[in-house]
């Protein structure tokens, strides 16, 4: 990966609004550049997407949302890869990772309340031939998202600019 798109990436992780003018100053490039560089970076899947980071439970404080450990036993030429398909096809489903450790894959879920998540577990997941196991985590409370403090620091100190 070339340096000018390792330093966009950079900016664009910073803020995904950032314009291509802004770039192209910061990276000591010409917008046109920055511009082609961003396009070929979604062209080849390395940009997934924008999105804002959003505190959810300022929206709709009933909302759930989980963390679950999923423990399965892989399937013979396919590994992971047919288990998580089949997981991640569910749309209650917002992120799933394959992970080291005691468990394989974590699931992170939402649902309107408790009981939309705790039913999707117990009929939906804990339920498919290859599960063997699963543990939920519900989340009470985002202190950061995405590197973003959604609680104020009183540890940080102020600067104040005469």
């Amino acid at each position: 990966m070339e340096q000018l798109e390792k330093e966009i990436l950079a900016l664009l992780k910073q803020d995904g609004r950032m314009t291509a003018a802004t770039m192209a100053k910061a990276t000591g490039s010409d917008e046109r550049t920055v511009t082609k560089t961003v396009a070929a970076l979604e062209k080849r899947g390395v940009i997934l997407g924008y999105t804002a980071l959003v505190d959810d439970s300022a929206i709709d404080p009933d909302r759930v949302e989980a963390l679950i450990e999923v423990r399965v036993n892989p399937m013979y030429g396919r590994g992971f890869d047919a288990i998580a398909e089949d997981i991640y096809k569910f749309d209650r489903v917002k992120s799933l990772y394959l992970m080291s450790g005691g468990y394989d894959l974590c699931v992170f879920v939402e649902g309107k309340n408790l009981r939309e998540v705790a039913s999707f577990v117990s009929e939906k997941l804990s339920v498919m031939d290859k599960v063997l196991s699963t543990a939920t985590h519900f989340i009470l409370k985002k202190y950061k998202i995405g590197g973003e403090l959604t609680v104020a620091d009183e540890n940080k100190r102020q600067v104040i600019t005469p």
